[in-house]
């Protein structure tokens, strides 16, 4: 998994690149508190080499939690700047700090 952000001079805004290999798959959304956590929202499309890939625009200087749903099950980026607790989910969330 891979995230890349990219922030914009001419705006406050951090445009940001979630790419997930999963070949097997069928459907890849990421889910967060920047769209609050509606799967429809961000659904990634899917490559050729079977990674999943995506970009969101999000307000810099914020940090949002995170996760991907994999054909619906929640999965974490190993690569998320953070971790934290979410008592709803009774699971960690990636946090991302843009």
């Amino acid at each position: 998994m891979a995230i890349k952000k990219q922030y914009l001079k001419s705006k406050p805004v951090c445009k940001v690149t979630f790419s997930v290999p999963a070949e097997d798959a069928k459907k890849v959304a990421v889910v967060g508190t920047f769209n609050e956590w509606n799967e429809k929202a961000v659904q990634l499309k899917k490559l050729k080499n079977g990674t999943f890939k995506g970009t969101v625009d999000l307000e810099k200087d914020n940090s949002y939690e995170f996760r991907y749903v994999v054909d619906g099950t929640y999965i974490n980026d190993d690569q998320a700047d953070a971790y934290a607790w979410n008592d709803f989910a009774a699971a960690e969330n990636g946090v991302l700090n843009v």
